[in-house]
């Protein structure tokens, strides 16, 4: 995606993980006990909270296993997860205790379930942000003549201070100059509702007097005291009536001014120093999962070269020889065949998927002994199947699931059919009924799903169909189970599982409606499964219960049914559609929208308000449930931007253009604000009419803010987000992902010169060596070429990170603020 500044660096952020479980919560007895209360989690980025999982029942050792994922839209300090009791009687929710950790310490615990100690939460530990300082020492002539230095502090500015009760705060700003015999504090204006108040503000110390000095003092400074001064600098929300907060505090050493009279830079925020931490044990602990990832993404044209080589992969013989397919080889050790996603996510991009994947299939195919175990394994080319069907597949899961999955989480009849884990009471003939009623109803929403299934999955199938045909060309079923491994049991039984995972519900589902799916899902595997439906063959369940229950389905009808399906996703015959799209929602939450001003009298304040987008319209609610207040059609939607904190005081807004008046939203927080911009940029991308330019505040007064222009009519004064007009490739960032295999490369470049040193091998004692068993390598010198174009190609993409790594790390940048001292 096309930037403003196609030669800046651009650090994008990405988090995903689970919160698995919590133990020993609290204490067990006093006033509140936790085994009285439920719990939930919340996870905050600083002090903005972006994730919060469902509250679960009462357990002082309570089991979340909720998944997350979100792309981090903005710099930040320190990644957080909190634990809250819920209580009934209280106004507040009572936090347990909090795990923190440090950004530049998450790389130690990348991809692996940890358990951590909760600390307390200390408001003095809370903070965010950053601060803009200057300064400088000054010599001064007295009115004897005599030479003293004075030191001039300036506040220029702060970034990023955090919302205090969900509103910008009122923050002002102590300035002390400490020494171990004086504390001299200054304090700046109070300025209103900002988070980056500009103060602008500038303070002086006086720091050594002269000799002939005679006033009275109540310190003495030497010359030599210099070395032990420090300026403090505390931010503060002012509180009026109420209490002030602590907003964060930065220390700095007067002797930076030892080399250099004028020292500039912006400062992190840090805690105070003097917070008191319990005993570790005493809160409880909690168990993580946490991938952070950093992409440093260069301009464009570095990626070029390697860009183009990946990009050239399909069309290498053997496929093996390619550049990706060598990638997937040399990762499969350390990191399975996850790096091999970036790949996927690039040659669909560029429509080059298609080749590849039937390229590293037929190359399966070739090593595969047994027509009943096509496509069953963990390979190169399932893999970028699965990550193909992932991609595009995500709308087709939620119109042919979401119906039915909802249907059985409001109706959550009991389906235990196993004897052992029958509760009392349970009859399981009754069980076996809502069961039956439930696999009825998803697999029926499967099996007519064939018009919405995506046009790349149908071709892939097509081809998957071809190629295990002509492998096998004395095996009828064939053709049908090399489709069916994948959309029935990699793809269908997995979401169905799942469903959180693939975004069709928001939440980890609890226990029994977890087990349901469960049952469910097996089913749904063995209906789908076509050597288990063929006559000649029985289901081979290892729990006689679910042998049993399979057998209600042992009818041609099913067989049929199944059939069909395949045969639609999989030929060559165009799919009629019905001309009616079917309405799904991509997502719905609660926002504050600013009333819009459609009515002539009343107030233009924010309320509270359900927004909900599907495929054809917006619309905004009173509340969850409730009949539409306003409908926007999706085809109205002339743009989707980002609105500047100024025109009405508030972060995290964002404004949707249409035929009518901009509706102005604020959503809770800066990943949920990325959501909606997304969400409704892609549902929009391709409506006739699209603006180019757009305000990026707000018409108030009669004026636009961020331009001046007194026309409310005037065309916007800065360019729109560039879109790409694609379908399913508009989310893809082709920089970011070729950074990402780069990244993979670089990681594991002593695999790839052990593959070199393999096919030099081959290629000189020609046959396989013992070394070559751990790669695919049907053509040494081929893929030895490749080997050292990549090689070549790495190499001068590192140099490019080298030199603008050099560029953009200096110190004191808005960019890379300096951590400063704490207390």
């Amino acid at each position: 995606m096309a930037e403003e500044d196609d030669t800046k660096i651009r650090i994008l952020q990405s988090l995903r993980g689970k919160i698995c479980e919590a133990k020993n919560l609290g204490l067990s007895s006093g006033p509140n006990r936790l085994r009285d209360l439920c719990t939930f989690c919340t996870i905050s980025l600083d002090q903005e909270e972006v994730y919060r999982t469902k509250v679960y029942e009462k357990s002082v050792s309570p089991f979340y296993g909720e998944d997350f994922y979100f792309e981090i839209p903005r710099p930040f300090q320190c990644l957080s997860f909190y634990v809250y009791a819920k209580s009934m009687f209280q106004i507040r929710d009572l936090p347990v205790g909090k795990v923190a950790i440090r950004k530049e310490d998450l790389y130690k615990y990348c991809g692996k379930e940890n358990w951590f100690h909760l600390q307390p939460v200390d408001p003095n530990s809370e903070v965010q942000g950053k601060v803009h300082l200057e300064m400088k020492l000054n010599e001064l002539i007295t009115e004897n003549g005599s030479v003293c230095q004075q030191l001039v502090v300036q506040i220029i500015a702060c970034q990023g201070l955090p919302l205090i009760s969900g509103q910008n705060c009122d923050p002002y700003a102590t300035v002390t100059l400490v020494g171990p015999a004086r504390s001299d504090q200054k304090k700046t204006k109070v300025k209103k509702k900002t988070s980056d108040p500009q103060f602008e503000e500038t303070f002086h110390f006086e720091v050594t007097r002269s000799s002939s000095y005679k006033g009275r003092s109540h310190f003495q400074v030497e010359e030599e005291d210099i070395e032990k001064l420090e300026i403090k600098v505390e931010l503060w929300n002012n509180g009026n009536l109420a209490q002030d907060v602590f907003l964060g505090e930065t220390r700095v050493s007067v002797k930076i001014l030892r080399n250099d009279h004028v020292h500039k830079a912006w400062y992190l925020l840090q805690p105070k120093g003097n917070g008191t931490k319990s005993k570790p044990d005493d809160l409880g602990s909690l168990r993580l999962k946490v991938t952070y990832t950093e992409d440093n993404v260069l301009p464009t044209a570095c990626y070029t070269p390697l860009r183009n080589l990946m990009l050239r992969s399909p069309d290498v013989k053997p496929i093996s020889a390619s550049a990706a397919h060598v990638l997937g080889d040399i990762c499969r050790e350390s990191l399975g065949y996850e790096a091999l996603l970036p790949v996927v996510r690039l040659l669909l991009h560029h429509n080059r998927l298609l080749p590849f994947l039937t390229s590293v299939a037929g190359l399966e195919l070739e090593n595969t002994q047994e027509a009943n175990t096509i496509f069953r394994g963990n390979s190169l080319a399932t893999r970028c199947i699965d990550d193909m069907m992932k991609i595009v597949g995500r709308s087709y899961l939620t119109v042919t699931l979401k119906p039915a999955l909802n249907e059985i989480f409001e109706s959550n009849k009991t389906c235990e059919i196993d004897p052992v884990k029958l509760k009392e009471g349970d009859n399981v003939e009754v069980n076996k009924e809502n069961l039956q009623g439930y696999v009825q109803k998803v697999f029926a929403s499967i099996t007519q799903s064939s018009s919405s299934c995506p046009p790349l999955m149908c071709d892939v199938f097509r081809s998957l169909r071809q190629l295990a045909s002509k492998r096998f060309p004395a095996d009828p079923h064939v053709q049908y189970s090399a489709v069916s491994s994948f959309i029935f049991l990699r793809f269908f039984a997995v979401a169905v599982l799942s469903p959180h995972t693939f975004q069709l519900i928001s939440h980890h589902p609890d226990p029994e409606i977890s087990r349901t799916l469960t049952l469910i899902s097996k089913t749904i595997q063995s209906l789908g499964s076509w050597g288990s439906l063929s006559k000649n063959k029985l289901s081979s369940f290892k729990e006689t219960y679910m042998y049993d229950f399979f057998k209600l389905f042992q009818e041609d009808e099913c067989i049929e049914k199944v059939k069909k399906f395949l045969d639609e996703i999989s030929s060559n015959v165009s799919k009629e559609s019905s001309g009616v799209e079917d309405s799904f929602v991509l997502k719905e939450g609660e926002v504050h929208k600013r009333a819009q001003g459609r009515k002539r009298i009343g107030k233009k304040n924010f309320k509270k308000r359900w927004l909900r987008v599907t495929n054809q319209e917006l619309s905004y609610h009173k509340q969850k449930g409730k009949e539409a207040l306003c409908i926007i059609p999706v085809k109205n939607i002339l743009g989707v931007e980002k609105l500047e904190e100024s025109a009405f005081n508030r972060k995290n807004m964002f404004q949707v253009i249409h035929s009518e008046k901009p509706l102005y939203v604020q959503a809770g927080n800066c990943v949920e604000t990325n959501s909606w911009i997304e969400v409704l940029s892609q549902v929009s991308r391709c409506n006739p009419g699209r603006l180019s330019t757009f305000h990026p505040s707000a018409y108030v007064s009669g004026f636009w803010l961020c331009c001046k222009e007194p026309n409310e009519n005037a065309p916007g004064c800065k360019p729109c987000t560039a879109t790409v007009l694609a379908n399913i490739q508009l989310d893809i960032d082709c920089d970011r992902e070729t950074e990402r295999i780069f990244s993979f490369f670089s990681s594991n470049r002593s695999r790839l010169q052990k593959m070199e040193d393999a096919c030099a091998g081959m290629s000189v004692y020609l046959g396989q060596q013992e070394e070559c068993s751990a790669f695919t390598i049907q053509d040494p010198k081929e893929t030895f070429r490749t080997i050292k174009e990549l090689g070549e190609v790495l190499d001068e993409l590192q140099a490019h990170h080298d030199l603008k790594g050099a560029l953009n790390d200096e110190p004191g940048t808005i960019e890379n603020p300096i951590v400063g001292k704490t207390a």
